[in-house]
């Protein structure tokens, strides 16, 4: 499962990535809340843990923007403020459970698992494109009766690209957001997982294309559409 925490307290931030890492889900951190808008809008997340008082955009607008966008992923708030308003406008504004810090991590641990359990979003942990299923679970690529494993990259790529289906995504955001910030892949790495992609989806008669927009990056649609 992917989780993504937006907090500017880079060493509770760090620290909480490293215990739900423990636990086998995948995370990401950004520690503004224009970052953490951008992470969150390619609705590859199944719980966002969202800090409140944060540079740039405060949590409260994040997850306004985000509900105006459609965006379903449960939302934590995480604050130092326990006044009564402030988690009545977190959740009307749409987040789905509030934590005040400090906190245990047992606790937070437990309310993700819990929003898990009754996420909608999650019932049917595949994706789907014209044709073509993408396994969330087995990393498989489903047409029919005919299977086809994905490597770790190759899944993730897909994945995001599934995810946004007819709409760009820049190679740069692909290589932040699976290979990271701090990465020395390059454009031309992005372009040899593709190449692997076009080929699985070819061996399993899929009709879904991935399609370059030279110099920018990819969009994913149904042939002839």
């Amino acid at each position: 499962m992917n989780v993504l925490i937006v907090d500017d307290e880079k060493d509770l931030t760090n620290a909480l990535s490293a215990i739900l890492k423990q636990h086998n889900y995948a995370v990401d951190c950004a520690y503004n809340g224009e970052d953490g808008l951008e992470f969150a809008l390619s609705g590859i997340y199944d719980v966002i843990i969202l800090d409140v008082m944060m540079p740039k955009i405060d949590g409260f607008e994040v997850l306004r923007r985000l509900r105006a966008k459609n965006v379903s992923a449960p939302v934590i708030m995480l604050t130092a403020k326990s006044d009564v308003p402030d988690k009545i406008n977190a959740l009307n504004g749409g987040a789905d459970d509030y934590i005040t810090k400090p906190f245990d991590t047992q606790e937070l641990l437990a309310r993700i698992k819990a929003l898990l359990r009754r996420g909608a979003k999650i019932a049917d942990n595949t994706l789907k494109i014209g044709n073509t299923l993408l396994d969330r679970d087995t990393f498989e690529l489903i047409v029919g009766n005919d299977k086809i494993p994905l490597g770790k990259k190759e899944f993730q790529i897909l994945e995001i690209l599934m995810l946004n289906a007819n709409k760009c995504v820049e190679k740069e955001r692909l290589i932040e957001k699976i290979w990271g910030y701090d990465s020395d892949a390059e454009y031309n790495t992005v372009e040899v997982y593709v190449s692997f992609l076009r080929k699985k989806l070819s061996a399993v008669k899929s009709d879904a294309e991935i399609r370059s927009i030279r110099g920018i990056g990819y969009t994913l649609g149904v042939k002839n559409d």
